[in-house]
């Protein structure tokens, strides 16, 4: 048998330089309107005013309580009591919709047919066919409309992409990840509850899924096992997502327990982990196969939950070049990501009723 030869891409001294979307002359300053107050919008509209030129003019609630509390605590100039008087407002630029995910798709029309650029949180919606409604309106009205999942505006992902895209790994053969978090107040809390679309899936198991998809693309097949919580929702769940020959994925979620949500891309040539939590502003590093090996720090400062303030700009930026979709996650493979979540759900309910 002829001995085959073997072949050693060069590794690198240094990491790629990563792209950032730092506030500045190609991110005008835009004018945004939050809709539904929360836990996540405190934390966005924290890390908003605190490290970009973007800043919210007015909040809306159902509660008018809630909605000035809101515009109190964090220096926003109006205050509404419905979501019609905010997207009506000629001074809003951009709505941010930090609902529950069973209102984006409600919300998400209401902001696109007042003209608005939308942001929505991650989910864009509960099910592809809703994203497809939703992404339909945005085009037609010609508004951008970007998800919320801010890990893909994160310094490290464009390290990340850059080092799978030089070919620095060889070729990808795996994404194994996971993200696990421990959710309490059973069964209050919204991911313990299916009519606010609740679920492990849809709210946790989108980033090990979107990773997957920004190195791998799309699956070509789904295997899909987990169990539901007697509230009907999925609490934990492992996907097998197939690429083709010889390239198979494997990813973990649960709102049961705390993972430790750390991510490996492994290549023929090297290997890329991502320390927990792999989502978030964090280290890489890179190792090859002999065992040589780099590690990178992100050295921004902006760390933790601050990281929700680089999609930010980055939207203003898509604004200012006249987007109406952010190039680094379309809404094309928005929809493919929530495609592979609706089957992964399928199989794990249709698994529990048999």
């Amino acid at each position: 048998m002829p001995r085959i030869k073997e072949h050693r891409l060069t590794f690198p001294t240094t990491f790629p330089e990563p792209e950032l979307f730092t506030p500045g002359a190609d991110a005008p300053a835009l004018r945004w309107g939050l809709l539904a107050p929360g836990w996540i919008a405190d934390l966005f509209v924290s890390a908003v005013h605190a490290h970009t030129d973007q800043r919210f003019v007015a909040v809306a609630s159902r509660s008018a309580e809630r909605s000035r509390a809101f515009s109190a605590q964090h220096g926003i100039a109006k205050a509404y009591d419905s979501y019609e008087q905010l997207v009506a407002d000629p001074e809003v630029d951009v709505v941010y919709i930090a609902a529950p995910q069973s209102e984006h798709l409600a919300l998400g029309l209401l902001a696109v047919a007042a003209g608005k650029h939308t942001l929505i949180e991650k989910p864009l919606a509960t099910t592809s066919d809703e994203a497809r409604v939703l992404v339909s309106a945005a085009r037609s009205a010609g508004v951008l409309m970007m998800e919320a999942l801010w890990s893909r505006y994160l310094p490290q992902t464009s390290v990340v992409r850059a080092l799978v895209r030089d070919g620095v790994l060889g070729d990808i053969r795996s994404v194994v990840a996971d993200h696990g978090q421990a959710i309490p107040d059973y069964p209050n809390h919204r991911l313990h509850r299916r009519e606010l679309g609740g679920g492990a899936l849809l709210d946790l198991g989108i980033y090990p899924v979107q990773l997957d998809s920004m190195v791998l693309g799309a699956p070509s097949s789904i295997t899909a096992i987990g169990g539901l919580l007697d509230t009907g929702v999925d609490a934990y769940s492992t996907l097998v997502l197939g690429h083709g020959p010889s390239v198979q994925s494997t990813l973990t979620t649960t709102l049961v327990v705390r993972t430790p949500s750390t991510a490996v891309i492994a290549g023929t040539e090297a290997r890329l982990e991502m320390a927990g939590s792999f989502y978030m502003p964090t280290t890489l590093r890179l190792t090859a196969n002999d065992g040589e090996a780099l590690v990178w720090n992100d050295t921004t400062g902006v760390s933790s939950m601050a990281g929700l303030s680089w999609e930010a700009t980055a939207l203003a930026r898509f604004v200012r070049e006249g987007r109406t979709e952010s190039p680094v996650h379309t809404l094309d493979e928005t929809i493919s990501i929530l495609e592979t979540l609706d089957e992964a759900r399928r199989q794990i309910d249709d698994a529990a009723t048999r």
